[in-house]
């Protein structure tokens, strides 16, 4: 069960940081729900405008470009930016440190560098070292128990939204990264069409309310099951997307959309089952035209896009 530590009364405290004290960085140190509203916190002219909606229960008071957040009686003072860096690490449990310096602080990796380390210095991530694609290194970070803990506190993310934390699987680690480039890909498109993301879905907990299902209605009702999960019944299985995003469209509809990634790992008969499933298709840089000819095999064809 998610820890649900509930911080001070004043959870929100003001801060008033003199220059020196927003300017200092700080060495590295290594330690180990459906549907919510957006409300932008009030920001001062020291904070990023990203211009990407983000999700919180309320509007978090900021002075001079830093909020204290509470983490049991332990308090934490953040920019907006790194509040945003641990939201996201809490939505998709591992996220490489450049694509948080990209998608989060808009590529001023001299703004980036010293911010996440500050939140490792605060116990409230952890990073490191993996060797990502065509084996060069690259430094992941995910959520600490305590960085976990503080989300939850502070209602960061909406109720039913899945939160996590953690390096798992170290063996996935770089795959699960990729996860977050492939989502801002296609939330770049369905912003672009005037849609919001609302809840971000990730396979483990897609596979956990499945099977649930399963045990509670029995394997006859797998179609049934599969509809009301957004999912696809394919010749008698309920396949697993990577990712799935819920977002409301233009008009106001509530819309799904599940997404793969295919990396050279998949077997043909895996890719085929993914395309009659519906899951639109991303690769590594590279691998478009591999797995177009593993699908023009099996006759199929699907929107393949690349990362």
């Amino acid at each position: 069960m998610m820890d649900r530590d509930t911080s001070p009364a004043d959870r929100y405290r003001y801060e008033d940081d003199s220059s020196s004290a927003r300017d200092r960085f700080y060495d590295i140190e290594v330690c180990e729900g459906d549907r919510y509203r957006s409300v932008r916190p009030r920001a001062t002219e020291t904070e990023p405008q990203d211009g990407q909606g983000r999700d919180s229960d309320a509007a978090i008071p900021f002075a001079r470009g830093r909020a204290t957040l509470y983490e049991r009686d332990h308090g934490h003072r953040l920019t907006l930016s790194q509040i945003h860096a641990l939201r996201d690490l809490a939505k998709f449990r591992v996220i490489a440190v450049l694509d948080l310096a990209q998608f989060v602080y808009r590529d001023r990796d001299e703004r980036a560098a010293p911010e996440v380390r500050d939140l490792v210095r605060q116990g409230l991530v952890r990073t490191g070292v993996f060797e990502g694609p065509e084996g060069i290194p690259r430094e992941l970070a995910t959520l600490t128990p305590r960085g976990h803990r503080l989300i939850r506190a502070n209602k960061l993310v909406g109720d039913e939204q899945s939160t996590y934390s953690g390096f798992v699987k170290p063996k996935e680690a770089n795959h699960d990264a990729d996860l977050y480039r492939m989502y801002q890909e296609e939330v770049a498109r369905i912003t672009s069409e005037g849609g919001q993301p609302i809840r971000v879905v990730l396979d483990y907990e897609l596979k956990k309310k499945v099977n649930r299902d399963i045990v509670r209605y029995g394997g006859s009702a797998r179609p049934e099951i599969a509809a009301r999960h957004g999912l696809i019944y394919v010749r008698g299985k309920i396949p697993i997307p990577d990712l799935q995003i819920e977002y409301a469209t233009r008009d106001g509809d509530i819309a799904r959309i599940s997404l793969e990634l295919v990396t050279e790992h998949y077997r043909g008969g895996s890719v085929g089952e993914k395309v009659r499933a519906g899951f639109k298709l991303y690769t590594p840089h590279g691998e478009t035209d591999r797995l177009r000819r593993v699908l023009d095999q099996q006759e199929l064809t699907a929107e393949i896009l690349s990362l």
